[in-house]
């Protein structure tokens, strides 16, 4: 049964390392939130290793810079692991040809920035559709405009048998006040319009692969039973953690704040409860915001 707690430091002790979700718990997309980073300060100060797990289309050496700018400093992380590096990896492998269309806004264009770690790559092209041998999605052009637009092309696209390599899982995001379409959304489209579609971010195995990677790097890693993930997607953060056998923290007052009645403090017992019925995913505890 999900325990709700006040206070992440009230279950900290139990933990080495905590892999932690940005957008909705650190961040809302435009600033940090000071109650979040001073929680991740002062675990990293009482010996607790952070490492910033996101389905985040960019190369960890993007975010980094983001990141800071909205308030979130270097002290209260030590690595970072995104969707994006594990799908540029898979794309840089050849996981969907070397000729590929693009969706995705301006500044999604650091996904195709070379990756060094690997000693074959392929070389990428972006071409137009009719050119492709497969898709690279790092979210729609328009996040506002539904992703339905996007239809007579992937109708196209599943005709010819090309794959969709998703560079971010996640459904929607809340900028502020304003939600907005991510990559998961297209590809989740794309999947019911019977074409395949690629994974690399949260649920999925290859982020937590990395993310383990960027944890041992640090001072050897950490037995999964001392690894907490915190996050406020359920079907990311959390159904990813419980599929990895993890430990997990549910923030409410992320995506979930109006279904679990979480609007200053903490979530509504029974409401809480209704809403982790509905999706069938069991986070180990709860709480409204990470703090």
């Amino acid at each position: 049964m999900t325990q709700i707690v006040h206070s992440f430091l009230d279950i900290a002790g139990d933990y080495d390392a905590a892999f932690v979700d940005l957008w909705g718990c650190m961040h809302n997309g435009l600033t940090a939130f000071p109650d979040a980073v001073k929680a991740m300060q002062d675990y990293r100060r009482a010996g607790g290793r952070v490492v910033l797990v996101t389905n985040s289309p960019r190369p960890w050496t993007s975010v980094q810079p983001q990141i800071q700018r909205m308030g979130v400093p270097d002290d209260c992380w030590d690595a970072i692991a995104t969707s994006g590096d594990s799908a540029r990896a898979a794309m840089f492998e050849g996981a969907v040809g070397s000729d590929v269309w693009f969706i995705g806004e301006d500044h999604d264009q650091s996904f195709f920035k070379p990756m060094n770690l690997l000693s074959d790559p392929v070389d990428i092209r972006q071409v137009p559709l009719d050119q492709a041998q497969g898709i690279v999605c790092c979210g729609p052009a328009d996040p506002q405009a539904d992703p339905s637009v996007y239809r007579p092309q992937f109708l196209a696209a599943k005709q010819r048998g090309l794959k969709l390599l998703c560079a971010n899982p996640d459904i929607v995001v809340d900028r502020g006040e304003s939600r907005e379409w991510c990559a998961g959304a297209l590809a989740q489209l794309y999947t019911d319009m019977g074409g395949e579609s690629l994974y690399f971010g949260k649920p999925h195995p290859p982020i937590y692969d990395l993310a383990r990677r960027r944890l041992a790097a640090l001072d050897g890693g950490a037995d999964a039973s001392r690894i907490i993930c915190i996050g406020d997607g359920i079907h990311t953060d959390i159904l990813g953690a419980q599929q990895e056998d993890l430990d997990s923290l549910f923030i409410t007052g992320g995506l979930a704040a109006s279904e679990t009645e979480t609007v200053d403090a903490d979530p509504a017992g029974p409401a809480l409860a209704a809403y982790l019925e509905t999706h069938r995913v069991s986070p180990t505890f709860a709480i409204g915001f990470l703090r």
